[in-house]
């Protein structure tokens, strides 16, 4: 048993050595290390937000599942949110707060704390909109010029979106916007425009949710703008072979062919943000309205 200080809490973590990464040696001390040493630069996005956490106790090859509910035996110190649920009553959820919230998690095997896209004090209304860039297959160039097709829609109706590798297969593009519209008017307007994006380019891309009608063209799942669904957060590790991490880049960085979903991990992330500060740091400064959105998209043939 090893303890860790952090934030004046003792956090007793334990079998650090224990593998969790096989192809990359990468241990749950590994795990820990990394989630305290990015906690700078990953708490603001994680700010007030409940988490679901991805848990893998035993490594990415055994199978791992999904916890909202704070269990009895997390310490009093760990932040909660009390949650409405949708057929009634409520349940607490973690929010990461702090450097200690991050490691105590890590020890508990949680390689990615999926979060809302809304969050405490107004969970009702998201504070972002999410367009996953879903390929049909493993290449990357799909994503890539599929991603300066939507960016350009975007930027035709004065929206300035912001664009993350996942660390998976794909990209996220995101837009922050003001936490004034509900999840379902939101989820509305991201439907809509998913829809003028494919009929702009049916050969190409497509909304539909059946993926034997997808035609092996490349999917924008808009399915996130919901209450109680979650994304993954910047500088989360995924359980993916090599412990990629999901990594902000500037869009003119996108056009580099070397660049791909899983470029970043745990063993490189550091080197770049020696380099490059978060480009995503003052995003939540530079929300965006969507009044008059609706107007914007019929002109383009919404509806």
């Amino acid at each position: 048993m090893t303890v860790i200080r952090a934030d004046g809490h003792e956090i007793e973590v334990s079998n650090t050595d224990k593998i969790l990464f096989d192809d990359a040696g990468i241990t749950k001390g590994d795990l820990i290390d990394y989630y305290g040493r990015i906690a700078e630069t990953i708490l603001p996005h994680l700010a007030g937000r409940p988490v679901s956490m991805e848990r893998f106790p035993d490594g990415i090859r055994e199978e791992g599942f999904y916890q909202k509910e704070v269990p009895d035996y997390f310490p009093e110190w760990i932040h909660r949110a009390e949650i409405d649920l949708v057929g009634g009553g409520f349940q607490d959820q973690v929010v990461c707060d702090s450097a200690a919230a991050l490691v105590f998690l890590a020890d508990q095997g949680c390689i990615t704390p999926h979060i809302w896209l809304s969050r405490e004090g107004n969970l009702n209304c998201p504070d972002k909109l999410i367009i996953d860039l879903d390929p049909p297959g493993t290449g990357f160039e799909p994503v890539r010029e599929a991603a300066f097709l939507v960016c350009d829609f975007l930027c035709e109706i004065d929206l300035f979106p912001y664009v993350m590798t996942t660390g998976s297969r794909g990209l996220h593009i995101i837009l922050p916007i003001e936490p004034v519209l509900s999840f379902d008017r939101v989820r509305e307007i991201a439907i809509n425009m998913a829809g003028i994006l494919e009929r702009r380019h049916p050969d190409r891309l497509t909304a539909e949710i059946r993926k034997e009608k997808r035609k092996g063209r490349l999917f924008l799942d808009v399915l996130r703008s919901a209450y109680g669904q979650t994304s993954v957060p910047p500088y989360a590790v995924r359980a993916r072979p090599g412990a990629p991490v999901a990594t902000p880049v500037e869009w003119d960085e996108l056009s580099d062919k070397t660049l791909v979903s899983t470029s970043y991990t745990v063993g490189n992330i550091f080197r770049r943000l020696g380099q490059k500060e978060d480009p995503w740091k003052d995003m939540y400064s530079c929300s965006q309205s969507l009044d008059g959105i609706t107007e914007k998209l019929d002109e383009f043939g919404g509806g």
